[in-house]
């Protein structure tokens, strides 16, 4: 198992890429009004250091329940963080009131120069990785990740299977595969909470071309990944970014050498010691 350890960049997650990639790209007159993005963390961190960096005033809209440090290390970075009566359903709508006002919106996976932003992943992967990797695992949430690596990898190591892994209380990328068209589901509570949102429009595109296989996890088997990965390699691992170690864990697979994304490492210590008390209770 290869472990593509996007917890150590800098923003904590891969999102950083297609953050940087859509605010490059912005004109004069859209960084004179602004940005606004709506995030359950790891995108909101990521656009808030990118716009940092281009001089860009950025509202983040994020759920109330939002991770503790998230919300933080957003605040830190210099944007303006809108919270209250924010829910994981509603954050997309209380975005467009600031888009009305005319603030540019950068999404957190259904636009195309972010895709293409994060899709560098795979480059990297498709770069680096050893020539008998089999497979390639990546989390997914709205799909960003997935399909624009699965764009790279197609086009430069296309023997290597693409596979995307969801929670199983929201796994509307498999859910759509089954009926063959995109399926939005309703956010559920799930430990990996930046994959609480259904799969996008223009990411379901790529991935029901290019992408092998969808899995799903079940909460404990993510737990059970983030600790593993916290005992055996060092790396602090948020349970979003443990969905790829967790499935290969679960032994779906009978594939030989592979590559596991850990896509951030933006871990709450107090709910991974509240989780893991309660599974010791259980025992």
């Amino acid at each position: 198992m290869f472990l593509k350890a996007e917890c150590l960049q800098k923003g904590g997650s891969f999102k950083i890429r297609g953050a940087a990639t859509a605010l490059q790209a912005l004109g004069a007159e859209a960084r004179r009004a602004g940005i606004v993005a709506h995030s359950s963390g790891n995108h909101a961190q990521a656009v808030a250091l990118a716009a940092r960096h281009f001089g860009v005033d950025a509202v983040i809209v994020m759920p109330e329940d939002a991770n503790r440090l998230k919300v933080a290390a957003t605040t830190a970075y210099g944007a303006t963080v809108v919270q209250a009566g924010v829910t994981a359903a509603n954050r997309a709508e209380r975005a467009d009131e600031y888009v009305r006002k005319g603030r540019y919106l950068i999404h957190p996976f259904d636009d195309w120069l972010v895709i293409t932003g994060q899709g560098t992943l795979g480059l990297e992967i498709a770069e680096d990785a050893p020539e008998d990797i089999e497979m390639a695992l990546f989390p997914i949430g709205g799909g960003g990740l997935v399909s624009g690596s699965a764009i790279a990898l197609r086009a430069l190591r296309p023997d290597v299977r693409i596979i995307g892994v969801e929670p199983a209380v929201c796994a509307a990328a498999k859910a759509s595969r089954e009926a063959g068209r995109r399926i939005s589901l309703p956010p559920a509570q799930t430990v990996a909470d930046g994959a609480r949102v259904s799969v996008g429009e223009k990411a379901w595109s790529v991935i029901s071309e290019l992408v092998d296989d969808i899995v799903s996890v079940e909460d404990q088997e993510i737990l059970e990944a983030v600790h593993f990965i916290l005992t055996r390699s060092k790396l602090v691992v948020e349970p979003t970014g443990a969905m790829t170690v967790a499935a290969l864990l679960s032994r779906r697979f009978r594939s030989g050498p592979a590559v596991a994304v850990l896509s951030g490492g933006n871990l709450d210590p107090e709910m991974l010691a509240q989780r893991w008390s309660e599974r010791s209770t259980r025992q």
